[in-house]
């Protein structure tokens, strides 16, 4: 059986209440796909900034895998239009 590596990079970026997540796929051929994710504490909540980083980076993690399950649609309709 062959074995692949796909690597996800995650960026984090805190700006007060907000943060910002890019969470870039990259294959073994060089192909990149990013997703994103943010989140914003309420004021009202006590700081605790890895519950902001953990909703961020899930919410970029399942924006990319919208993307990549587009990516593959797009590209089964064009393999079945081609034929």
């Amino acid at each position: 059986m062959k074995t692949k590596q796909w690597s996800v990079q995650i960026n984090i970026g805190e700006d007060g209440k907000n943060t910002h997540v890019r969470a870039t796929l990259t294959t073994m051929d060089g192909m990149m796909i990013e997703g994103s994710g943010h989140a914003r504490r309420n004021p009202r909540d006590r700081a605790v900034p890895e519950i902001g980083d953990e909703l961020a980076a899930g919410r970029a993690l399942i924006d990319l895998g919208h993307r990549l399950v587009q990516l593959a649609n797009a590209e089964v309709a064009q393999s079945v239009a081609g034929r």
